[in-house]
C-alpha cells in the first residue's frame, strides 16, 4: 500500500511569508520549505506542520508497514474559501499524478485545515489523520503574549476586525448619540433608547443571519438584479396590506359581519380574508421578477415559475373559501363553495397544462445552446 503523508496550508503562509510554492513533493524539499518559513516567521504554526509530516514520514518509513510512503505539502491562497479549496485540490492531483498513493495521511494545524478533507476523501481515502498542536510555557507572561499576539493578527484580518470593532464601535455611536439627543429632549428618551436598541438589534441579528446562512447581498443584486427588486418590492405590498388591513380592521367586519368581531378567532379569520389578496399580489411581484429574470438568462426553469404564477389565483380562493368557511358569522351557501371548487380546479388544470406545454417548448433553448 502506498501512503501520502500531506501537509496542509490553506491560507497558504509558505507562499506569502517564505515564498514557497506549491506543491512540495519529497523529503528533502519539505524540510527546506519548512526552514524558509521558519526563518520567515519562527511563530507560525504551518512550520511545525510540516516538520510533524516529515517525522511521521520517517517513522513511516523506517517501521516498513507500507509498501511505499512520501511527504507532500500542498498550499492554497490568502483568500481563504472557495478560492484557496480550488488550488489545494488541483495541487493535491499533481501530488496524486507524481505519488499515486493508496491512501492519505493529512497532517494539520487546526480544524480550518481539516475543512478541505472532503476535498481529499474525494480523490484518495483517508487512512488516518495527525493534528499538531504547539506547546507553549505555562507561565502567564507567555499566555499574555500570546493572547495579545493572536489579537493583533485577528484584527488585521478585515473581514474579523468588522465584527471586533466594526459592530461594537457601531452600538457604542447609536448609544452615544442617543444618550446626547436625551439630554437635550428629556421626554423622548424612551422613545430614542427604544429606537437606537431595536436599530442595534436590526443591525447585529441582520449582520449575523447573514453571515450564518451565507448570503451574500452584494453578489445576490449583481446577479439578480430584476429578482432583488421584486423581492423587495412584493414584500412592501405584502407588509403594507398588512398593517392597512390591521388599522382598518374594524370598518371591513363591519363589511363582512354587520358588526365587531366578538372574539379574537373571528377577528384573525377575518383578519386573513382581508390580508389574502395583498399576500397573493407580493408573492406574484415577486415570481413575476424571477420569472423575467430568468427569461433574459434563457433558464430553462422559467416554466416552473409561470405555471407557480397561474396557480396564484386558486391558492387565494382556497384561502378566502377556508377563512370565510371557518367563520360562523359570515352567510354561505352549497352554490358558492361548489363554485370556488369549481374555479380552484379549473386554474389548477390550466396552470399543469400549460406548465407541461412550457416545459416541452423551453427544452428547445438548451438545444440551442
Amino acid at each position: 500500500m502506498k501512503v501520502l503523508v500531506l501537509a496542509i496550508d490553506r491560507d497558504d503562509d509558505f507562499g506569502v511569508k517564505a515564498g514557497v510554492k506549491g506543491p512540495v513533493i519529497g523529503r528533502d524539499k519539505c524540510l527546506d520549505a519548512a526552514i524558509k518559513l521558519s526563518l520567515a516567521d519562527p511563530e507560525d504554526s504551518d512550520a511545525n506542520t510540516l516538520y510533524a509530516a516529515i517525522k511521521l514520514y520517517d517513522e513511516l518509513k523506517e517501521s516498513g508497514e507500507f509498501e511505499d510512503v512520501e511527504v507532500a505539502l500542498i498550499t492554497g491562497h490568502h483568500n481563504v474559501g472557495v478560492k484557496s479549496d480550488m488550488e489545494l485540490s488541483r495541487q493535491l492531483e499533481e501530488v496524486l499524478k507524481q505519488f499515486p498513493a493508496d491512501g492519505v495521511i493529512p497532517v494539520t494545524d487546526g480544524a480550518e485545515d481539516e475543512q478541505i478533507f472532503p476535498i481529499i476523501t474525494s480523490k484518495v481515502p483517508i487512512i488516518s489523520t495527525r493534528r499538531v498542536v504547539v506547546k507553549q510555557s505555562p507561565g502567564i507572561e507567555t499566555t499574555w503574549y500570546i493572547i495579545v499576539r493572536y489579537m493583533k493578527e485577528l484584527l488585521n484580518d478585515p473581514e474579523v476586525s468588522k465584527v471586533v470593532l466594526g459592530i461594537p464601535g457601531l452600538i457604542v455611536l447609536l448609544y452615544g448619540i442617543a444618550k446626547l439627543v436625551s439630554i437635550k429632549y428629556p421626554p423622548s428618551a424612551q422613545i430614542v433608547s427604544s429606537t437606537v436598541s431595536g436599530i442595534v438589534m436590526l443591525i447585529v441579528g441582520g449582520y449575523f443571519f447573514i453571515k450564518g446562512v451565507k448570503i451574500r447581498p452584494l453578489e445576490l443584486i449583481s446577479r439578480g438584479f430584476i429578482t432583488f427588486i421584486g423581492l423587495i418590492t412584493g414584500l412592501i405590498v405584502i407588509l403594507g396590506g398588512a398593517i392597512n388591513v390591521y388599522l382598518t380592521l374594524e370598518s371591513i367586519s363591519q363589511e363582512m359581519i354587520g358588526g365587531i368581531p366578538s372574539s379574537d378567532l373571528i377577528a384573525v379569520l377575518i383578519y386573513l380574508n382581508a390580508v389574502n389578496p395583498y399576500a397573493i399580489l407580493g408573492i406574484a411581484i415577486i415570481l413575476l421578477s424571477k420569472t423575467i429574470q430568468e427569461y433574459l438568462r434563457r433558464n430553462t426553469h422559467i416554466w416552473y415559475y409561470i405555471t407557480g404564477i397561474i396557480m396564484l389565483p386558486a391558492f387565494w380562493k382556497v384561502i378566502d373559501m377556508i377563512t370565510k368557511y371557518s367563520n360562523p358569522l359570515i352567510k354561505k351557501t352549497p352554490g358558492d363553495i361548489f363554485l370556488g371548487i369549481f374555479i380552484v380546479a379549473i386554474d389548477l388544470a390550466i396552470s399543469v397544462l400549460v406548465g407541461i406545454k412550457l416545459r416541452e417548448k423551453v427544452k428547445s433553448w438548451e438545444e440551442k445552446d
